[in-house]
């Protein structure tokens, strides 16, 4: 057999490997545009990801761990999203600089919002621009002033290094393509000794491959997900420490037909 030149084969491998890095960016932005998409209808109708489930935003906000009070908060930025409630998963002190990424509509900014008070601030990020404008407007009719939304890819943070005590997520970073870049930025902006507060959908079983390509498992926080020790350890490679505070099993039976996947509630720490 022949011998290939050296000088060819490298040249092969980089063409290899920019084919294949092109493959991911493609793929990447196709599953952006696919969440966007459904998420904007979401804030336009007012339906969240788990429709068709036969329960309320109200109902199923109240199953994952929000009272009644949290609920009435701010009812309009209440789109039956979640799979948890992470503003009550640890302490938020009056003062802090919280960041929601993935805040939609704006429900746990607005409760963040309580906590630090007018020393405080809460910073909203979201990629859908529907969600940004329902976050904003319920911002300026409760009169929340201490509440900034911004328009921004969770991989890409519109935020300084090192700005912020606390971040908080509640069912987003499974949607997110390139979670290392998520954890990463989450590293970057957070200030020393700062902490997140996750809920997120991981798997505890394989999906089959149309699972994972059914655009409606995606946007309902399932086709994206990864298996529960492949997150964690994102988590650690990020050069964050993580600890898990609580698994909601169940959570498949009642709103997933049972699909193999839990809620996972974590402390995360820089």
């Amino acid at each position: 057999m022949e011998k290939l030149p050296i000088n060819y084969i490298v040249v092969s491998t980089i063409f290899i490997n920019i084919d294949k890095y092109q493959f991911v960016r493609m793929k990447n932005n196709q599953i952006k545009s696919i969440v966007k998409e459904g998420y904007t209808k979401i804030a336009n109708s007012g339906c969240s990801c788990n429709c068709g489930c036969g329960l309320s935003n109200q109902e199923i906000s109240k199953d994952i761990g929000y009272s009644n009070e949290e609920i009435n908060n701010v009812p309009e930025a209440n789109l039956g999203l979640g799979c948890g409630n992470p503003t009550a998963l640890g302490i938020i002190k009056e003062g802090d600089v919280v960041l929601d990424l993935g805040s939609g509509a704006g429900f746990d900014a607005f409760l963040a919002s309580k906590k630090v008070g007018d020393n405080g601030k809460v910073i909203g990020v979201d990629m859908t621009e529907e969600m940004i404008k329902k976050a904003r407007a319920n911002a300026t009719k409760y009169n929340y002033k201490n509440v900034e939304f911004k328009l921004g890819d969770i991989e890409e943070l519109p935020i300084p290094n090192n700005s912020i005590d606390v971040i908080i997520s509640n069912c987003v970073i499974n949607l997110a393509p390139d979670k290392d870049k998520v954890f990463s930025e989450s590293y970057r902006v957070l200030k020393k000794g700062g902490k997140m507060f996750v809920s997120d959908i991981v798997l505890t079983g394989e999906l089959t491959e149309e699972q994972k390509e059914d655009e409606g498992l995606l946007t309902a926080c399932v086709a994206g997900a990864l298996q529960k020790e492949d997150y964690l350890n994102k988590i650690k490679k990020a050069g964050l420490k993580v600890k898990i505070l609580g698994e909601d099993k169940d959570i498949s039976k009642r709103q997933y037909e049972e699909l193999p996947l839990e809620s996972l509630k974590i402390e995360i720490t820089k």
